[in-house]
């Protein structure tokens, strides 16, 4: 019996020894706060209204865990505002604790891996799929990717399938707003070569439908698929995209809509100038016969079209579109500082109300960043808009000539608490 034992764990060691080769083990943290001073961000301020200032803070602690078969990452965070929990109260009931990251990617081979759980989609510019990260809370998806990664080229195969629960019976998903979708499936492709990328994305979602009673009455779908490029050029780089909505905007309207954006940067030295177009396509405020609304779903939105968010940030679906002219420098201040200034003349892709002035507003951003630690980040910016009528025509009819800016100052902090690497012998 001892003999029989003793090969059993020999044979266990000799089984397991090839899987505990080249691990590692990474802890870190990501610690962020940030003040905001709110005097028409995101909408033109009300008359006789006081302006909005507060702390956003996110603690956030991410274990992760390689090896030459497996990957896993688990997240945990916790996003607050200062002082939403009352003192001495014996529970935080704010709901703030949530679950960030949970997925295992398993490595078939060196190119191909399956990767399932919750997890953070960025792509490219992020401008259809990003993971959000100016958003404290970020974005994530429940999904199942089937990865390939050649030298030059991959792609990326995405299947979802979402539930509010566990049900006995039936499929109805409660789950609305900001595009949540009952299921989604996508091809991204993409080629890489000297600094240059080309991808091309196909995208399904399917959304919950309702009938009159808003009962359950099975899903529409809305498509999204187009290319991404970016090359350098000498000391210019060029960027872009074109991509293309089509099925329902709903259940009930049939759309047609597309993004385009080309930019431009020059840097010939520290100094770093850019130019910007981006259209997206939009409905007439009086009406049309198809929905024309082109909505950059589960991007990292805030980097585009200004970042007092105006359009596309929670807000501007099945509206006017826009037409974003923009520029911009970037001067590096020193080893690890650098500003930002850039500029955005805003107009309505489709017509307003009464043909009115297409015009919308002109904002001003300017940003500060200096890592002063290696660990650590200070970000400061400062934005305004310069409103029309026309915003007025689009944000309920709200004042457009009061003053609109937005403050803000953030701290990051988002140390390595360690890294272990081991292998059988530990």
């Amino acid at each position: 019996m001892k003999t029989s034992i003793r090969k059993l764990i020999v044979l266990f060691i000799t089984l397991s020894t090839p899987l505990l080769h080249a691990q590692e083990f990474k802890a870190s943290l990501d610690f962020r706060d940030r003040f905001e001073y709110r005097h028409g961000f995101g909408n033109l301020f009300p008359d006789d209204a006081d302006p909005a200032a507060f702390v956003r803070q996110r603690a956030r602690i991410n274990l992760g865990y390689t090896s030459d078969r497996i990957e896993a990452m688990f997240s945990i965070q916790d996003i607050s505002t200062w002082g939403d929990t009352r003192q001495i109260l014996p529970a935080d009931d704010n709901n703030s604790l949530m679950l960030f990251q949970a997925w295992v990617a398993l490595k078939l081979n060196t190119s191909w891996k399956i990767k399932v759980g919750r997890q953070p989609i960025s792509y490219d510019n992020q401008r259809i799929l990003g993971g959000l990260d100016w958003a404290m809370q970020g974005r994530t998806h429940d999904a199942a990717l089937l990865q390939y990664k050649g030298e030059r080229w991959g792609t990326d195969l995405a299947f979802a399938f979402s539930q509010s629960g566990e049900p006995i019976t039936g499929n109805s998903y409660d789950i609305t707003g900001f595009f949540s979708y009952k299921t989604m499936q996508y091809a991204y492709l993409y080629k890489d070569w000297n600094g240059s990328r080309f991808s091309f994305l196909f995208m399904n979602n399917g959304f919950q439908s309702y009938n009159a009673d808003q009962e359950a009455d099975g899903t529409y779908n809305r498509q999204t698929t187009g290319a991404y490029f970016k090359f350098p050029a000498g000391k210019f780089n060029f960027e872009g995209n074109f991509y293309y909505q089509f099925g329902k905007a709903n259940a009930n309207s049939d759309l047609s809509a597309y993004d385009f954006i080309l930019e431009a940067i020059y840097k010939p030295g520290k100094t770093a100038f850019g130019i910007g177009l981006e259209i997206l396509s939009g409905t007439d405020q009086d009406g049309d016969s198809k929905n024309h609304s082109f909505f950059p779903l589960y991007g990292t939105n805030h980097k585009f079209n200004g970042f007092m968010d105006y359009f596309y940030v929670g807000n501007h679906a099945n509206n006017v579109g826009l037409n974003d002219i923009n520029a911009k420098v970037n001067v590096k201040t020193g080893d690890n500082s650098s500003l930002l200034i850039k500029g955005h003349y805003f107009a309505a892709n489709g017509k307003l109300t009464n043909d009115a002035d297409p015009y919308l507003g002109t904002e001003i951003d300017i940003v500060y960043s200096n890592k002063f630690w290696n660990v650590a980040t200070v970000n400061a910016g400062y934005s305004q808009m310069f409103a029309s009528e026309g915003m007025s025509l689009i944000k309920g009819d709200l004042p457009h000539d009061n003053l609109n800016n937005w403050f803000w100052i953030q701290l990051i902090v988002d140390p390595v608490l360690f890294t272990h690497k081991f292998n059988g012998t530990d």
